[in-house]
């Protein structure tokens, strides 16, 4: 709790100035991540728990007809970075989640949102992986200090229940 409270307030706070300049939050990741990805941008376009306009929130995990296509017609590491790049503009952000931190996939939408300067918010495990390396400064990190992928994998719900909820108190005035 102690490791992760201050870099989840400072990603919620970064993505309501987000969405309060009419950005968008865009999400990736593999697998259950994906799950969560969707999971996410569903909760921001419809809403959490409380009432409340929608919110702009993609999960670029959810279009079989692009991710196929970009996979086999160029590779699957630009399945996600094609996307940003299509879809993504500054001031936009980039939410990476991967319970290990070494999807290649993964990593290749945070340098395609860092050449759009697009900022990065990750969601990660373990020691961070290869994506704790690809952070540039401005970019959050939000790791969990665990190893076993089923507790990352819980503790990444957990966490993406608390951005709705302080992203919903940001915008709606509630302590």
């Amino acid at each position: 709790m102690d490791a992760l409270a201050g870099p989840i307030a400072a990603a919620a706070e970064r993505m309501v100035q987000c969405l309060k300049s009419d950005g968008k939050i865009m999400a990736c990741g593999n697998g259950g991540s994906a799950a969560d990805s969707q999971h996410f941008a569903a909760e921001l376009v419809n809403r959490f728990e409380m009432e409340r306009p929608a919110l702009a929130g993609l999960a670029l995990t959810t279009d079989t007809s692009t991710l196929t296509s970009i996979a086999n017609d160029y590779d699957y590491d630009q399945i996600f970075s094609k996307q940003v790049r299509a879809l993504g503009h500054k001031g936009d952000l980039l939410l990476a989640i991967s319970t290990s931190g070494n999807s290649r996939n993964v990593i290749a939408a945070m340098q395609a949102a860092h050449e759009a300067q697009i900022g990065v918010i990750t969601l990660t495990g373990r020691n961070g992986g290869k994506m704790a390396e690809a952070l540039k400064p401005g970019d959050i990190q939000i790791c969990v200090p665990a190893q076993s992928t089923a507790r990352i994998q819980e503790v990444h719900l957990l966490t993406l229940h608390c951005l709705c909820d302080a992203i919903d108190c940001l915008l709606m005035g509630v302590e």
